[in-house]
């Protein structure tokens, strides 16, 4: 290891450059993109299309979910018989970021090949399969007067959703829109350009082959960063506005809109090793967390050891650096790292370095193959610990003591809290939700993986036969309450 701790200083410096890049990559679309918008009337051009969306979404609400699922079946076969244009298109997209400079992480998120156009197509089949949020009877009554009481499940309406370099998005929120019976105004980033027209165009052949409207899925993209300031002004034509990207991206849009705004999805994500772990199984997990796919926002960027758990510490150690994760270690970790071996003919590939830990690296969201190692005393150390560093994405205990995993699943505040399990799960493919909206990380009015039916909200209906409700006594009236009083 002495090797590669003399080279610790550049490397650092690297990281630090990867890091600053991936943040850059965040702020792109509002910091730093060339607005591609030309308008005279930018205003008028929003809003025209949100009206369009509006319009459209009163037609979505009236479909049956047999006109929805076979809307949704074409979709599914488009994306299949346009592989090739998809690829090309997307192709354009990734030169274009190379040169760029985008970082490691946003292009892995913007890459399509074959196996990710069939796993978008395979996600939507799956939707299709899933029973119709709308129309779900949430309660119901009858009130002694007669009043016959339900409260049913109805879309959002118009769903603003903007994101960067992430083509998948743009199928999984279509999808998942058109299901629940809501428009979707689409604002992909420049980084996504070709791959979301091509995208876009097979998703409204698809709409306007089974007559369903074809304006329930629009995009903004042809009025650049100042078209998507002014989608968060849109308010009472667009319900709810979700970004999905890096800190910068959503906590623009938070800071700036006027509509509201579902947060979604910085993943400062922990997962902690007790002292009772199994090393084997504390490896096998950890290693997947971080190392599986470390570009996106369940990815495990911190690892907590306690201090009792040196043997598993150590087997976890020796797994990261050989999946080639660069580990920010504390002192007391750096003693645990493994010896030098012997060259293993069988193994190949680059190992991770080891590099100091600053309060910086607890953090950090890298989104690259970097990972922060701290060791602490206590379950309560821990938990304290990832009650200061979370965003509240997931928190993950590898224990075989039921006691502390039951007290970490009781005191850990987070979207997804995970026992003995990798980080990887919070997803809402995994969690059979056919796809996902985002990874809420408030706590209204959704919060996790958000699916379908986090895309509705609900409706009283009262249905009657003439009752008309009785006077209230006078000294019970207060000026200025509410009507309903």
């Amino acid at each position: 290891m002495s090797e590669k701790q003399s080279t610790e200083q550049q490397s650092t410096e690297q990281q630090t450059t990867e890091k600053l890049t991936t943040e850059q990559d965040a702020g792109r679309e509002f910091e730093g993109e060339t607005t591609r918008t030309e308008d005279q009337d930018l205003p008028g051009a929003i809003r025209e299309l949100s009206a369009r969306a509006r319009a459209a979404s009163r037609r979505l609400a009236q479909l049956d979910r047999e006109r929805k699922d076979r809307t949704l079946a074409a979709v599914a076969q488009g994306l299949r018989e346009s592989r090739a244009a998809l690829i090309e298109a997307n192709q354009k997209d990734l030169d274009r970021g190379r040169e760029s400079g985008l970082s490691r992480a946003l292009l892995d998120r913007l890459a399509l090949d074959e196996a990710r156009i069939e796993q978008l197509a395979a996600a939507v089949e799956e939707i299709i399969a899933l029973d119709d949020p709308v129309g779900r009877v949430v309660q119901g009554r009858t009130l002694p007067n007669g009043l016959r009481l339900s409260q049913v499940t109805v879309p959002l309406g118009v769903i603003g959703v903007i994101y960067e370099a992430r083509p998948n998005v743009t199928v999984d929120i279509a999808a998942l829109a058109l299901k629940s019976g809501n428009a979707a105004l689409l604002r992909g980033g420049s980084a996504a350009q070709s791959t979301n027209e091509t995208l876009l165009a097979v998703i409204r052949d698809a709409l306007r082959a089974t007559a369903a409207p074809v304006d329930a899925v629009l995009s903004i993209d042809a009025h650049g960063r100042d078209g998507a300031t002014e989608l968060m002004t849109q308010v009472g034509s667009v319900d709810v506005l979700i970004p999905r990207g890096g800190r910068e991206l959503i906590q623009h849009v938070v800071r700036t809109s006027r509509v509201p705004v579902i947060e979604t999805g910085e993943g400062n994500v922990h997962v902690f090793v007790d002292a009772s772990a199994d090393p084997s199984m504390a490896r096998d997990i950890v290693v997947n967390a971080k190392a599986h796919r470390p570009s996106v926002c369940n990815a495990a960027e911190t690892l907590l050891l306690h201090r009792d758990a040196e043997a598993a510490g150590r087997e976890v150690l020796r797994g990261l650096l050989r999946a080639g994760v660069d580990l920010h270690l504390d002192p007391r970790a750096q003693e645990w790292l493994p010896v030098q071996e012997p060259e293993d003919p069988a193994r190949s590939g680059v190992e991770g370095q080891v590099l100091e830990l600053t309060d910086e690296d607890f953090a950090t969201e890298y989104l690259d193959l970097q990972m922060a190692v701290g060791v602490v005393d206590s379950l309560e150390e821990a938990i304290e610990h990832i009650g200061r560093w979370s965003t509240g994405h997931t928190e993950a205990i590898i224990t075989d003591s039921v006691a502390h995993a039951d007290r970490f699943v009781a005191e850990i505040d987070a979207a997804a809290v995970v026992v003995n399990a990798s980080t990887r799960f919070t997803d809402g493919g995994e969690f059979g939700l056919g796809a996902e909206v985002g990874i809420s990380t408030q706590k209204m009015h959704a919060r996790g993986p958000m699916g379908m039916g986090e895309l509705t909200t609900t409706k009283w209906i009262v249905r009657g036969e003439g009752q008309v409700r009785g006077a209230r006594a006078e000294s019970s009236a207060f000026p200025g309450s509410c009507p309903g009083d």
